[in-house]
């Protein structure tokens, strides 16, 4: 049996697995090594995974994450996994496990819209043309860390709506200087602004609302999409901030000339299909 985890900065799935059959499931907190250290990664998974996860020496450990871009992120998340799990383990990049969730072994543009956002062309295997995330301060354009820097930023320069504005304060029971403190003294960021998107889900009514989230997709694709021949291929997507806002989404890509194949709320169902079915398994 295979271990098999997908994690964004907000959760981690993770899913026990016996050829194509789902033994066991968790959810536990997001990893990030740009954000966590080997230790607080190490200890995260210890504490939150049940039991059960450890109870042997499985086969593999396949983990895709957020922040494992590059070769010493990647250590350091494959160090707290070999700690834990003392088992042989592969450690992708989230972008990767989002284009074999999405596609499986079939080729085509994957994209990331969740807590943040990433793009790529995918072969059946591997990514062949990658355009940079570049993270919630650079880019991430069109995620919830994105949606959620924009309203609270217009809140508290007083350009959204002032009963809207009145409204959020009062939902999450927060001061203009506690949500300052919250994005500029928090550990993660990008998660709390994300967290702080969620309130315009309930607000979709708003025309306001509408118009900020319609203008986050459109810069989405302006930024992460039009440099891949997207007229001729269609584009899959994978993440909460993408369903949660999907008719919006539908609509911006509609305006590009861009055809959505899929939106899926997360890749593991198609992550177990891969691993089943990949001819190196």
């Amino acid at each position: 049996m295979k271990v098999i985890a997908e994690s964004s900065s907000t959760r981690t799935e993770w899913a026990l697995v016996d050829g194509r059959k789902i033994v066991e499931t968790a959810v536990t907190c997001g990893l990030n090594p740009y954000f966590q250290s080997r230790r607080e990664i190490s200890h995260n998974i210890r504490l939150e995974l049940p039991e059960v996860f450890f109870r042997k020496r499985w086969e593999h450990v396949y983990y895709y994450g957020a922040g494992c871009a590059n070769i010493e992120k990647c250590k350091i998340m494959e160090s707290s996994l070999v700690a834990q799990f003392k088992t042989p383990i592969t450690v992708e990049s989230d972008l990767l496990g989002a284009a074999r969730g999405l596609l499986v072994h079939d080729a085509g543009l994957a994209c990331i819209i969740g807590t943040g956002t990433n793009s790529c062309l995918y072969d059946g295997s591997r990514i062949t043309r990658h355009v940079r995330s570049l993270g919630y301060i650079l880019g991430d354009e069109g995620g919830g860390s994105y949606i959620g820097k924009m309203f609270i930023s217009d809140c508290l320069k007083g350009l959204a709506p002032a009963d809207l504005t009145q409204s959020f304060y009062e939902e999450y029971n927060i001061r203009p200087d506690a949500v300052m403190d919250a994005v500029y003294t928090g550990s993660l960021a990008a998660v709390t602004l994300s967290a702080y998107s969620n309130f315009l889900a309930h607000n979709l009514d708003n025309e306001y609302v509408n118009n900020l989230i319609y203008e986050a997709f459109m810069k989405f694709f302006t930024r992460n999409i039009v440099s891949y021949d997207y007229r001729s291929t269609a584009v899959h997507i994978v993440g909460s901030t993408a369903c949660k806002f999907r008719e919006i989404l539908i609509r911006a890509a509609a305006d590009f000339g861009i055809e959505i194949k899929k939106i899926i709320p997360a890749s593991m169902p198609g992550l177990v299909e891969y691993h089943a079915t990949a001819p190196s398994e």
